[in-house]
């Protein structure tokens, strides 16, 4: 049982050195065909001796000392006179371990690569060297993959901001098909040209490679991906809400401003001023030594705003008495905390003193919240409405009835274009492709897609297909990258990403 893998040898003796257990063998007396000619023959010219590593036992080296025949040609005028007998699943040739040894350790290199497979090796009691790991990983062949019908197509970053690579994969399998050295439309397109068995091609929304699928499999299916089409869609909306802020402040009150609010209104003032005197966007950044993101996000603001996040209490005991308190301290001023911690012990409140005076000192019970900010503005307008609370609805009734010649007309159009159904084709998911002159009032303007994209968008929120899997392959490629730290070339990052 314990030296099943050696069935094709004749085991002759097993000695325990302590550090390894030695095995002696030799081959079993059968013809063997000649390697050139085929012609079998057993006659003996002579043997020969091999010793290889065969797979560990109780973690201890187990180390083969085969003996093999070398063997005449019967066949006058053969190029082979004589040859050396090989072991069939067993020994391959010029090999120094076992071929399920080999197995094995191929397994280890394939998970960890090369340094890291080397010091586990070790532990293993097969221990090999990292360039042995190496050479091993390279041997492992890459799957013969069919090309599919649907295929997913996106980018990741060898050297981030400076070089990046393209994956294709199977979109219905996730199965890698193939890893491309850049990001250029030209090698996409030398890839596609001829693939006439896609159909589907799901991508994210880089022109470059809108380009390439178009000129190289100009019948086959764009499909933008959904996730990107809709987190376009947040950005959009975000920018309309936060252009309108002044109005979003008029819902509530603002609280008194901290240091955040005053740094936000130097900020606008500075930026608004040197663009008063002609200076443009880029130079205000260089000046202010701000990003230029920054700075547009404050010229397309008209007004100054008091941007502060809203705090999230929890429901505690004094929320009941929440009216009772502010109309007491209406009344009387300087009435002191004890006096309203008796008077509402009385109604029936059995928390602590020191509840009350926090609920007090956060300001809880004036009934003032801080204004309420842009991203949560956007997340209501984007949130189906059977997802929404009974206060958040209300919230956001008040927030559209603040700015009616903005938010009215865009409102139900956002709902829309935020909650299509997968895989159900519906006129109302589709995105607007009118002529300019045709579209609709200003505020949907924010859901319109680039002119050449308007087809991959329709697909991407109309069909079942997306890039989802595409990304998962792209999180196991950065897994391999940080494993490798730059230590390999592009072509066995490429073996590693192909490997099953």
């Amino acid at each position: 049982m314990v030296f099943s893998g050696l069935s094709a040898l004749v085991i002759e003796d097993v000695a325990d050195d302590g550090e390894a257990v030695r095995v002696t063998a030799r081959t079993r007396d059968l013809p063997v065909p000649c390697p050139v000619c085929g012609v079998p023959t057993a006659k003996v010219h002579g043997y020969h001796h091999r010793t290889v590593a065969d797979v560990p036992v109780d973690g201890r080296r187990v180390v083969v000392r085969v003996r093999v025949r070398r063997l005449p040609c019967p066949v006058l005028g053969c190029r082979r006179q004589t040859f050396r007998e090989q072991i069939p699943g067993l020994l391959e040739r010029h090999q120094r371990r076992t071929t399920r040894l080999t197995g094995q350790i191929s397994k280890v290199v394939k998970e960890l690569c090369g340094r890291a497979a080397a010091r586990l090796t070790r532990w293993l009691a097969t221990p090999v060297s990292y360039a042995t790991a190496l050479r091993l990983l390279r041997r492992i062949p890459a799957p013969q993959v069919r090309l599919p019908r649907v295929i997913g197509v996106d980018d990741f970053a060898l050297r981030r901001r400076h070089r990046y690579a393209t994956i294709i994969i199977n979109t219905e399998t996730g199965q890698r098909i193939e890893v491309l050295p850049d990001r250029e439309a030209s090698t996409l397109e030398t890839w596609l040209r001829g693939k006439r068995g896609i159909e589907v091609v799901c991508r994210d929304g880089s022109a470059t490679y809108a380009e390439a699928i178009r000129r190289a499999l100009p019948d086959a299916v764009q499909v933008s991906d959904r996730w990107h089409l809709f987190r376009n869609l947040c950005d959009k909306v975000l920018a309309e809400v936060r252009a309108h802020a002044p109005c979003w402040a008029t819902v509530n009150p603002p609280r008194p401003g901290g240091v955040r609010e005053q740094s936000t209104r130097e900020r606008w003032h500075k930026i608004h001023g040197l663009l008063g005197q002609g200076v443009g966007l880029l130079d205000c950044s260089r000046r202010l030594g701000l990003a230029l993101n920054t700075v547009k996000r404050y010229a397309r603001i008209p007004e100054p705003t008091a941007e502060r996040i809203a705090p999230q209490y929890r429901p505690t005991l004094v929320d009941p008495y929440r009216d009772h308190l502010p109309t007491r301290r209406a009344t009387e001023p300087g009435v002191p905390v004890l006096q309203l911690f008796r008077e509402i012990k009385e109604l029936g409140y059995s928390g602590s003193l020191n509840l009350l005076h926090r609920y007090l000192n956060q300001g809880r019970a004036e009934g003032d919240r801080p204004v309420t900010t842009p991203r949560r503005a956007t997340r209501l307008l984007l949130t189906h409405p059977e997802h929404l609370r009974t206060k958040e609805t209300a919230l956001l009734e008040a927030l559209t009835a603040a700015c009616p010649d903005r938010t009215r007309p865009a409102h139900p159009r956002v709902r829309r274009a935020a909650g299509p159904g997968h895989g159900q084709r519906h006129p109302a998911h589709r995105v607007d492709h009118r002529s300019p002159s045709r579209r609709p009032t200003p505020p949907a303007d924010l859901l319109q897609r680039p002119r050449l994209d308007h087809a991959a968008a329709d697909a991407g929120l109309t069909l079942p297909h997306h890039n989802g899997r595409t990304e998962g392959v792209n999180t196991r490629t950065k897994r391999i990258m940080r494993q490798m730290h730059g230590r390999a070339g592009f072509d066995l990052l490429r073996h590693r990403i192909l490997l099953p």
